[in-house]
Protein backbone atom coordinates (compact mmCIF):
# COMPACT_ATOMS: atom_id res chain seq x y z
CA UNK A 1 0.00 0.00 0.00
CA UNK A 2 1.03 3.61 -0.54
CA UNK A 3 2.29 5.62 1.64
CA UNK A 4 -0.57 8.26 0.94
CA UNK A 5 -3.17 5.46 0.52
CA UNK A 6 -2.02 4.24 3.92
CA UNK A 7 -1.63 6.99 6.08
CA UNK A 8 -3.84 9.70 4.34
CA UNK A 9 -5.31 11.56 3.22
CA UNK A 10 -4.89 14.22 6.11
CA UNK A 11 -1.69 13.93 8.22
CA UNK A 12 -1.93 16.39 11.62
CA UNK A 13 1.67 17.96 12.98
CA UNK A 14 1.92 19.63 16.18
CA UNK A 15 4.87 22.31 16.65
CA UNK A 16 5.28 22.15 13.14
CA UNK A 17 6.43 25.94 12.43
CA UNK A 18 10.00 24.81 12.85
CA UNK A 19 12.80 22.25 13.32
CA UNK A 20 11.86 18.77 13.14
CA UNK A 21 7.71 19.25 12.72
CA UNK A 22 8.36 22.17 9.58
CA UNK A 23 10.28 18.99 8.12
CA UNK A 24 7.58 16.74 9.01
CA UNK A 25 5.28 19.22 6.59
CA UNK A 26 7.41 19.14 3.74
CA UNK A 27 8.00 15.76 3.67
CA UNK A 28 4.43 14.31 4.01
CA UNK A 29 3.12 16.78 1.57
CA UNK A 30 5.60 15.51 -1.14
CA UNK A 31 4.30 12.16 -0.58
CA UNK A 32 0.67 13.82 -1.20
CA UNK A 33 -0.80 14.25 2.04
CA UNK A 34 -2.96 17.03 2.94
CA UNK A 35 -1.61 18.50 6.29
CA UNK A 36 -3.61 19.94 9.22
CA UNK A 37 -0.59 22.44 10.82
CA UNK A 38 -0.56 23.83 14.64
CA UNK A 39 2.02 25.79 16.17
CA UNK A 40 2.04 29.02 18.36
CA UNK A 41 3.65 30.93 15.84
CA UNK A 42 1.22 31.77 12.72
CA UNK A 43 3.01 34.30 10.73
CA UNK A 44 5.05 31.13 10.29
CA UNK A 45 2.89 28.93 9.72
CA UNK A 46 1.16 30.64 7.15
CA UNK A 47 4.43 31.09 5.31
CA UNK A 48 5.35 27.19 5.30
CA UNK A 49 1.69 27.06 4.02
CA UNK A 50 2.01 28.95 1.14
CA UNK A 51 5.20 27.48 0.11
CA UNK A 52 3.67 23.94 0.46
CA UNK A 53 0.80 24.60 -1.31
CA UNK A 54 3.02 26.29 -4.23
CA UNK A 55 4.81 23.32 -4.90
CA UNK A 56 3.13 20.38 -3.83
CA UNK A 57 -0.59 21.17 -4.63
CA UNK A 58 -2.30 19.96 -1.27
CA UNK A 59 -4.35 21.35 1.19
CA UNK A 60 -3.01 22.80 4.13
CA UNK A 61 -4.69 24.12 7.19
CA UNK A 62 -3.36 26.28 9.81
CA UNK A 63 -4.09 26.39 13.81
CA UNK A 64 -2.45 29.03 15.90
CA UNK A 65 -2.99 28.42 18.87
CA UNK A 66 -0.99 26.70 22.21
CA UNK A 67 -1.60 23.37 23.64
CA UNK A 68 -1.64 24.11 26.54
CA UNK A 69 -4.93 26.51 26.37
CA UNK A 70 -7.97 25.60 28.28
CA UNK A 71 -9.58 24.72 25.28
CA UNK A 72 -7.39 23.70 22.98
CA UNK A 73 -8.65 19.93 22.85
CA UNK A 74 -11.71 20.99 21.84
CA UNK A 75 -10.98 23.50 19.78
CA UNK A 76 -9.00 20.48 17.85
CA UNK A 77 -11.60 17.97 18.07
CA UNK A 78 -13.68 20.93 15.80
CA UNK A 79 -10.85 21.16 13.20
CA UNK A 80 -10.58 17.22 12.88
CA UNK A 81 -14.25 16.59 13.00
CA UNK A 82 -14.65 16.60 9.16
CA UNK A 83 -11.26 15.59 8.08
CA UNK A 84 -9.88 12.11 7.56
CA UNK A 85 -6.90 12.16 9.92
CA UNK A 86 -4.50 9.19 8.70
CA UNK A 87 -1.61 10.18 10.41
CA UNK A 88 -0.95 11.96 13.84
CA UNK A 89 2.69 13.86 14.38
CA UNK A 90 3.35 14.58 17.84
CA UNK A 91 6.01 16.88 17.76
CA UNK A 92 5.02 19.81 20.22
CA UNK A 93 7.34 19.69 23.18
CA UNK A 94 9.81 21.45 25.24
CA UNK A 95 12.40 21.20 27.85
CA UNK A 96 14.66 22.61 30.32
CA UNK A 97 18.34 22.57 31.15
CA UNK A 98 20.05 23.56 34.43
CA UNK A 99 19.36 22.25 37.72
CA UNK A 100 16.13 20.48 39.12
CA UNK A 101 15.07 23.19 42.05
CA UNK A 102 15.86 25.93 39.51
CA UNK A 103 13.24 25.82 37.27
CA UNK A 104 9.96 27.59 38.07
CA UNK A 105 7.39 24.94 38.95
CA UNK A 106 4.77 26.18 36.80
CA UNK A 107 7.11 25.69 33.50
CA UNK A 108 7.73 21.90 34.97
CA UNK A 109 4.07 21.03 35.11
CA UNK A 110 3.99 22.74 31.73
CA UNK A 111 6.32 20.45 30.58
CA UNK A 112 4.72 17.14 31.77
CA UNK A 113 1.47 18.12 30.55
CA UNK A 114 2.91 19.54 27.10
CA UNK A 115 5.26 16.26 26.30
CA UNK A 116 3.21 13.74 28.10
CA UNK A 117 -0.72 14.65 28.50
CA UNK A 118 -1.26 16.16 25.25
CA UNK A 119 0.37 13.29 22.77
CA UNK A 120 -1.49 10.79 25.34
CA UNK A 121 -4.73 12.61 24.39
CA UNK A 122 -4.27 13.36 20.81
CA UNK A 123 -3.76 9.79 20.49
CA UNK A 124 -6.85 9.06 22.11
CA UNK A 125 -9.10 11.35 20.35
CA UNK A 126 -7.51 10.48 16.90
CA UNK A 127 -6.64 6.30 17.02
CA UNK A 128 -10.24 5.66 16.92
CA UNK A 129 -11.35 6.15 13.76
CA UNK A 130 -8.03 5.50 12.18
CA UNK A 131 -9.06 1.71 14.27
CA UNK A 132 -12.32 1.42 12.02
CA UNK A 133 -10.49 2.33 8.84
CA UNK A 134 -8.27 -0.24 9.68
CA UNK A 135 -5.28 1.85 8.49
CA UNK A 136 -3.19 5.07 9.93
CA UNK A 137 -0.50 5.85 11.52
CA UNK A 138 1.07 7.55 15.00
CA UNK A 139 4.28 8.88 15.41
CA UNK A 140 5.37 10.32 18.46
CA UNK A 141 8.59 12.26 19.18
CA UNK A 142 10.87 11.19 21.97
CA UNK A 143 14.32 11.99 22.34
CA UNK A 144 17.87 9.53 22.69
CA UNK A 145 17.54 11.25 26.45
CA UNK A 146 14.88 8.62 26.34
CA UNK A 147 17.23 5.85 27.19
CA UNK A 148 18.94 7.28 30.66
CA UNK A 149 18.48 9.13 33.41
CA UNK A 150 19.56 12.72 32.66
CA UNK A 151 20.61 14.96 35.67
CA UNK A 152 20.14 18.58 34.52
CA UNK A 153 17.31 17.51 32.22
CA UNK A 154 15.34 15.33 34.23
CA UNK A 155 12.07 16.23 33.55
CA UNK A 156 12.66 16.55 30.28
CA UNK A 157 14.71 13.15 29.94
CA UNK A 158 11.51 11.72 32.14
CA UNK A 159 9.06 12.77 29.71
CA UNK A 160 10.66 11.42 26.81
CA UNK A 161 10.57 8.13 28.27
CA UNK A 162 7.31 8.34 28.81
CA UNK A 163 6.79 9.26 25.19
CA UNK A 164 9.16 6.55 24.33
CA UNK A 165 7.07 3.68 26.26
CA UNK A 166 3.70 4.59 25.28
CA UNK A 167 4.27 4.52 22.21
CA UNK A 168 5.79 1.46 21.93
CA UNK A 169 3.10 0.00 24.45
CA UNK A 170 0.68 1.56 21.55
CA UNK A 171 2.08 -0.23 18.49
CA UNK A 172 1.11 -3.65 20.03
CA UNK A 173 -2.56 -2.46 20.85
CA UNK A 174 -3.20 -1.07 17.74
CA UNK A 175 -1.60 -3.62 15.33
CA UNK A 176 -4.35 -5.85 14.84
CA UNK A 177 -6.27 -2.49 13.69
CA UNK A 178 -3.82 -2.05 11.11
CA UNK A 179 -2.76 1.33 12.63
CA UNK A 180 1.27 1.84 13.13
CA UNK A 181 2.96 3.73 15.70
CA UNK A 182 6.10 4.77 15.97
CA UNK A 183 8.41 6.35 18.85
CA UNK A 184 11.16 8.85 17.15
CA UNK A 185 14.18 9.36 19.20
CA UNK A 186 16.67 11.97 17.81
CA UNK A 187 19.82 13.08 19.34
CA UNK A 188 21.49 16.72 18.76
CA UNK A 189 19.59 18.00 15.96
CA UNK A 190 20.59 21.24 13.99
CA UNK A 191 17.14 23.04 15.27
CA UNK A 192 16.17 26.35 16.55
CA UNK A 193 16.75 24.28 19.88
CA UNK A 194 20.70 25.16 21.23
CA UNK A 195 20.59 29.03 19.90
CA UNK A 196 17.16 29.50 22.34
CA UNK A 197 18.70 28.13 25.02
CA UNK A 198 21.35 30.00 25.22
CA UNK A 199 23.81 27.20 26.08
CA UNK A 200 25.82 23.99 23.94
CA UNK A 201 24.90 21.00 22.16
CA UNK A 202 25.41 17.97 24.56
CA UNK A 203 27.54 16.37 22.01
CA UNK A 204 29.33 18.15 19.06
CA UNK A 205 27.99 17.46 15.78
CA UNK A 206 24.10 17.82 14.56
CA UNK A 207 22.16 15.68 12.92
CA UNK A 208 20.28 16.72 9.64
CA UNK A 209 16.38 16.95 10.52
CA UNK A 210 15.43 15.68 7.33
CA UNK A 211 17.62 12.72 7.52
CA UNK A 212 15.91 12.13 10.81
CA UNK A 213 12.18 12.70 9.23
CA UNK A 214 13.15 10.82 6.06
CA UNK A 215 14.19 7.68 7.81
CA UNK A 216 11.18 7.84 10.47
CA UNK A 217 8.89 7.94 7.85
CA UNK A 218 10.45 5.28 6.06
CA UNK A 219 10.28 2.87 9.12
CA UNK A 220 6.78 3.81 10.21
CA UNK A 221 5.30 0.51 9.92
CA UNK A 222 8.13 -1.55 10.56
CA UNK A 223 9.95 -0.59 14.09
CA UNK A 224 8.21 0.49 16.98
CA UNK A 225 11.02 2.99 17.63
CA UNK A 226 13.66 4.78 15.71
CA UNK A 227 16.97 5.95 17.87
CA UNK A 228 18.69 8.13 15.31
CA UNK A 229 22.46 8.28 14.55
CA UNK A 230 25.38 5.24 14.87
CA UNK A 231 26.58 7.91 17.20
CA UNK A 232 23.52 7.83 19.47
CA UNK A 233 23.20 3.96 19.11
CA UNK A 234 26.88 2.98 20.47
CA UNK A 235 25.90 5.51 23.48
CA UNK A 236 22.89 4.37 24.32
CA UNK A 237 23.99 0.40 24.27
CA UNK A 238 26.38 0.16 27.13
CA UNK A 239 23.30 1.24 29.20
CA UNK A 240 21.98 -2.32 28.74
CA UNK A 241 25.25 -3.46 30.12
CA UNK A 242 26.20 -1.30 33.58
CA UNK A 243 24.30 -0.25 37.03
CA UNK A 244 21.99 2.34 36.38
CA UNK A 245 23.38 4.71 39.22
CA UNK A 246 26.58 4.34 36.79
CA UNK A 247 24.84 5.64 34.20
CA UNK A 248 22.63 8.66 35.54
CA UNK A 249 26.04 9.93 36.86
CA UNK A 250 27.76 9.22 33.38
CA UNK A 251 24.92 11.44 32.35
CA UNK A 252 24.95 13.79 34.82
CA UNK A 253 28.39 14.75 34.31
CA UNK A 254 27.61 14.85 30.24
CA UNK A 255 24.97 17.45 30.97
CA UNK A 256 26.36 19.34 33.48
CA UNK A 257 29.68 20.22 31.32
CA UNK A 258 26.87 21.18 28.51
CA UNK A 259 25.09 23.74 30.48
CA UNK A 260 25.82 27.34 30.07
CA UNK A 261 23.65 28.99 31.75
CA UNK A 262 20.76 27.71 33.86
CA UNK A 263 17.80 28.58 32.06
CA UNK A 264 14.86 26.83 30.21
CA UNK A 265 14.38 26.31 26.25
CA UNK A 266 11.30 26.19 24.19
CA UNK A 267 11.34 26.30 20.19
CA UNK A 268 7.47 27.21 19.56
CA UNK A 269 6.89 24.21 21.98
CA UNK A 270 7.78 22.41 19.19
CA UNK A 271 10.20 19.20 19.11
CA UNK A 272 14.10 20.27 19.95
CA UNK A 273 15.61 17.06 18.45
CA UNK A 274 18.11 17.50 21.81
CA UNK A 275 19.27 14.64 23.48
Amino acid sequence: MEFHTKYGPWAFVTGASSGLGKCYAKQLAAKGLNLLLLARRGDRLEILAEEIRDKHQVEVRCMAMDLLADDALSQIQSATAELEIGLLVNNAGFGFKGGFLTADASLLRDMVRLNCELPTLLCHLLLPAMMERGRGGVINLASAASFQPTPYMSVYGATKGYDLLLSEALSVEMKSAGVDLIAVCPGTTNTEFHAVAGGVATFGGMADPDDVVSQSLHLLGRKISFLHGLRNKLLCFPNRLVPRSWVAAISGKVIQASTKETRGFQVDRGGCGDS
